[in-house]
């Protein structure tokens, strides 16, 4: 995409996503047993031949920095770079990042060392497949300074998504973040069949919703963020302030979108990667999802049984049960255990054989263990005959030694966690 440059918001602490953000920035979450979340942003700008690409964040990037070194080298012909700009002091700003249009404003002095037309403002925790050349046409098309994606929704999802109303010619004229009554929801909808739906989905999905992601002409982003600092988020601040001034448009998006910012969203975007047809194909030859390259084997399958499961590379399965489930790279998974709706992170090493002979619990899941309805991350020891199930079927737990968590109904183990032998929960 000529003269374009993409910013991608890596998010503050991600304490919606806790304990998973505990030791890692959002981007660096683990997505599909093999990806970060990052990867699907920078997929999309790669697949649309966006390649200047600027990655934001704030806290502990080590991990983000680390894979994005190892994955995304651009050869010496393209000009092609993905740099991370972590919050900085400086002596013009002693400040941490304060929203997603102040995330910006601080970095500004290196974003604008890449000559561009048009800023790309992305979001790091999204799941979707988008070709933004086409959003960029109609950007151009309309002649617009600002241009919203934008997703037909229904009216139980419009309280957890900021709204927006357009006219015929499909310009933004009302914007409201997150309305809370009927009310202010009825206010805002409009003709969505303009945006290619039928007259039945159109009556069932009456209102826009932002899809966070934005397109911006240089100039006007670059006034808009140095004119007025107390303004430091796009979504409550800028876009509602710059409606009548700017000509803002709105690009209409409808394919498989999902926010994966909260652990019961994180959870069930994955698991809905192990139906048979799920709604977003990890496996469309012309618009791959990148990710690291590991060198690993394939998948081991000695005497289990495995039903409607992803298994990634270096995975060892020994005479168990593994159903609705993702096992990451180099899970390892000892005889007799049942995983079902389970994420498996995996782990980023193997361990050798004498030292899973030791007393200490072996990497991986043990023996005779039953997960139900878990997301266990990365380099996790569960025990010999572990029962995760929630049995009391809590919303919301810390166990007091940090073993693990639950949000929102989902059992969560912890990066490093050890859960000992005949552990119930």
């Amino acid at each position: 995409m000529e003269k374009a440059v993409a910013v991608i918001l890596g998010g503050g602490s991600g304490s919606r996503l806790f304990p998973l953000t505990k030791d890692r920035s959002k981007p660096a979450v683990p997505l599909a047993g093999k990806y970060r979340l990052i990867d699907i942003p920078l997929s999309n700008c790669i697949n649309s031949g966006v390649q200047h690409i600027y990655v934001l964040t704030m806290f502990q990037s080590a991990s983000l920095n680390s894979h994005l070194a190892n994955a995304y080298r651009f050869d010496a012909f393209s000009r092609g770079f993905v740099q991370v700009l972590a919050a900085e002091q400086r002596r013009d700003h002693a400040r941490w990042f304060e929203g997603t249009a102040d995330a910006v404003r601080q970095s500004w002095h290196h974003i604008c060392d890449t000559p561009s037309r048009n800023v790309l403002i992305l979001s790091g925790d999204h799941l979707y497949r988008m070709d933004y050349r086409a959003f960029l046409a109609t950007h151009n098309k309309a002649k617009a300074q600002v241009t919203l994606a934008v997703k037909p929704v229904t009216r139980d999802e419009a309280p957890q998504l900021g709204l927006l109303k357009t006219d015929a010619n499909g310009r933004v004229v009302k914007f409201l973040e997150k309305p809370k009554t009927a009310e202010a929801i009825e206010s805002m909808t409009v003709d969505t069949q303009r945006f290619g739906l039928s007259a039945q989905e159109a009556a069932e999905r009456p209102l826009l919703a932002s899809m966070g992601i934005y397109l911006f002409t240089t100039r006007v982003l670059r006034g808009l963020v140095e004119v007025d600092h107390e303004k430091t988020d796009f979504g409550i601040d800028i876009l509602p302030s710059i409606l009548e001034s700017h000509r803002v448009h709105a690009y209409g998006f409808d394919d498989y979108w999902a926010d994966i910012g909260t652990v019961r969203a994180f959870y069930e975007a994955n698991l809905e990667l192990t139906r048979q047809l799920p709604r977003f194909n990890m496996f469309d030859p012309t618009r791959p999802i990148y990710t690291n390259q590991r060198f690993l084997p394939g998948a081991k399958v000695n005497q289990a049984s495995v039903e409607n499961s992803i298994l990634c590379e270096g995975v060892i399965v020994d005479r168990s049960s593994v159903r609705d489930s993702i096992l990451g790279v180099r899970c390892r998974v000892q005889p007799g255990a049942t995983i079902n709706d389970c994420y498996v992170m995996g782990a980023d090493y193997y361990e050798p054989e004498m030292a899973r002979t030791g007393s200490k619990v072996p990497l991986g899941i043990g023996e005779g263990c039953y997960m139900r309805g878990a997301i266990v991350d990365k380099n996790a020891r569960i025990g010999r005959g572990v029962q995760l199930v929630n049995r009391q079927q809590l919303d919301h737990f810390d166990h007091p030694e940090g073993r693990l968590h639950v949000r929102e109904g989902v059992i969560v183990v912890p990066k490093n966690a050890v859960l000992p032998n005949d552990f119930v929960f």
